[in-house]
């Protein structure tokens, strides 16, 4: 385990060479990425078995995510290249991409090859330096990593392997002033731990899900049983994404044919030793922590067993199911991070929909039905990142399914994992001008007319321009959906939507130009902005709360779960009162390219939709 000097050596070290990495050409770190894809396949069987070792991981779950590590090494391999079908995406003249500096990852236990993989490749095609401080339970896997890494000809100052305890010496690294920027895979405490730490620290975090699958009436209850089992009980429940709690509308809930099959079909998952092939269920990767040993042990009032749990030998639990869970109780708002799946009874879609939506977090969540019309009307309601439709919500592949939740469930300004904007938020973008611009519809017209008139002192041609960027980006790609994968029998889009919760605090020495670039590009997305500004603020901007710090701290409830758009620095105040509720800060630079400044105020989904039934397909 490292030292606080070991760490203070490693981060000037990464310091010291992330210069020249950084000036080393894209298409040279490109080529590294795909030797680096090329290496993981070729150590496949030695991958596997250290996730075996580490972290009881049954050989299916582990073989995956080595496919998942080497699609992050060629994707996140063309995060620069020209894309010829979305010229938005990628006309990016007049702008230069400068790295953060050096990148901490923080890495899992439960996905220890697969997260940590992304996490490395991406920062490094960024141009970043990068340490790696694996989690203590999966040391030799990161270790293994590294040296496949470097095999391929990753640099060992560029890529730094420093393992440390959970202590004060992993917080002097956390913390430390030469570390750039965080990318996290744990829980929401941990999560808002390293921000207590560090208030200005800049962090990209995938945290906790509370994580349903509605089924409705409507629904193939075979096909419905089957993705939830998968769901609830791959590697052991241990997955963030793991559907732990399904709310089923009450003709299926009450059927004994249903409870009977899905007791079944769980109960016939073979529990034992990650070693034994035939294992399903294996060991937890360490001993239950005590919400979930309330989850494992305790019923509720109201609550009773369709499938009681066993303890079958050291961390090794067979399947759990819990009946009669009620909306606001311990089981519906925890985490339980296990084999246990509780069963939720409904009157209607809707009022699954709002069940699914009161949760504090927003990570994945799935419905099972065959009707478009109760499909359509989830699409547009459910409050998740990743949407799985008449499939299991676990397993998401890169490009396909793009990796990230809303609400606590996301750290950062939003961008998924294995999509097209992850690469691009690991460092900041600068420069000016315009490339392509759209024609305004008349409400973006008329707002950018009433600017102009109110403001004769700015350049209006440049602010026309960059409206017209902004225009053409959302009109190219934000407002559209995409699905880069056409894969036969499935539909995977990811999309962009509206945020209903932006703040823009604009402070004294704040730019007037850049506050209205802001107003123009909320208004293009249809961001609901709210606009406040200090008290000593040169011009007077209409429909703006003129206020202090205090007062600005005291409104800031009003915006949980949103984002405050920054134009200079703020005092720790604000960024500790923004953090308590789960306010994402966006502090880069105003920019006139609408690619690039758009993506502040919006929020990424990805979509899955199974579009077969065996065999047949149904589009």
């Amino acid at each position: 385990l490292a030292s606080k000097t070991q760490i203070d050596e490693a981060v000037a070290a990464a310091k010291r060479v992330q210069p020249e990495w950084s000036a080393t050409t894209t298409e040279h770190r490109k080529q590294l990425l795909v030797q680096c894809a090329t290496n993981l396949a070729k150590n496949r069987a030695d991958l596997i078995g250290a996730a075996i070792l580490d972290g009881a991981k049954a050989i299916p779950q582990a073989d995956v995510e080595i496919s998942e590590a080497i699609d992050f090494a060629n994707y996140y391999a063309r995060a620069f290249d020209a894309n010829q079908t979305d010229k938005a995406q990628t006309d990016f003249a007049g702008y230069t991409f400068k790295p953060y500096g050096t990148i901490l990852i923080t890495t899992p236990w439960n996905f220890p090859i697969a997260i940590p993989t992304g996490g490395m490749l991406s920062s490094l095609m960024a141009g970043n330096a990068v340490i790696i401080k694996p989690a203590p339970e999966a040391v030799f896997v990161s270790w293994q990593l590294v040296n496949i890494l470097w095999d391929a000809g990753i640099p060992k100052e560029v890529l730094q392997f420093v393992p440390t305890s959970d202590d004060d010496i992993g917080k002097h690294l956390v913390t430390h002033d030469d570390v750039d920027a965080v990318i996290l895979t744990g829980s929401y405490e941990t999560a808002r731990m390293f921000q207590s730490w560090k208030p200005s620290l800049r962090l990209f975090a995938e945290t906790s899900g509370k994580n349903s699958m509605i089924i409705t009436a409507m629904a193939d209850q075979d096909q419905a049983i089957k993705d939830l089992v998968y769901s609830a009980f791959g590697h052991n429940g241990q997955k963030c994404s793991a559907a732990s709690l399904a709310v089923i509308e009450a003709e299926v809930y009450d059927s004994p044919i249903f409870r009977r099959q899905l007791k079944d079909a769980a109960e016939s998952l073979h529990v034992g030793s990650a070693w034994e092939l035939s294992s399903k269920v294996s060991p937890l990767i360490g001993e239950t922590n005590p919400a979930l040993q309330q989850a494992m042990t305790t019923l509720d009032e109201g609550e009773s067993w369709l499938l009681e749990p066993q303890l079958l030998g050291t961390n090794l639990w067979s399947p759990g199911i819990k009946l009669g869970i009620k909306p606001n109780s311990f089981y519906h708002r925890t985490e339980c991070f296990g084999p246990v799946l509780g069963l939720m009874r409904v009157d209607s879609l809707e009022e699954a929909v709002a069940v699914v939506n009161s949760s504090d977090f927003g990570l994945t969540g799935g419905i099972q039905s065959l009707d478009k019309r109760e499909i359509d009307y989830w699409r547009e309601h459910v409050q998740v990142g990743n949407a799985y439709i008449n499939r299991g919500t676990t397993g998401a592949i890169v490009e396909r399914q793009p990796f990230g939740g809303w609400k606590k469930s996301a750290f950062g300004i939003g961008a998924k994992a294995g999509g097209p904007n992850y690469v691009w938020s690991l460092g900041e973008w600068s420069g000016e001008g315009v490339a392509e611009v759209a024609s305004l519809d008349n409400n973006l017209r008329n707002v950018l007319n009433d600017l102009v008139t109110r403001y004769p002192e700015v350049d209006s041609l440049a602010l026309t321009a960059t409206s017209g960027s902004y225009a053409q980006a959302y009109q190219s790609h934000f407002s559209l959906d995409h699905d880069p994968s056409q894969v036969l029998g499935e539909s995977n889009i990811f999309r962009y939507r509206q945020l209903d919760k932006v703040v823009l605090r604009v402070q004294k020495d704040d730019v007037l130009t850049d506050v209205l670039k802001v107003l123009l590009a909320a208004e293009t997305c249809g961001a609901k902005l709210d606009l406040s500004v200090s008290e000593n603020y040169s011009f007077e901007l209409a429909g703006a709360t003129v206020e202090s710090d205090e007062a600005f701290i005291a409104r800031l409830p009003d915006f949980e779960n949103g984002r405050l758009r920054l134009l200079s620095e703020v005092s720790d105040a604000v960024l500790v009162a923004a953090q308590n509720q789960h306010v994402q800060i966006v502090d880069q630079p105003v920019l006139d390219n609408g690619r690039l400044e758009l993506r502040h105020y919006l929020v990424e989904q990805a979509i899955s939709e199974t579009t077969h039934r065996y065999g047949n397909i149904t589009i």
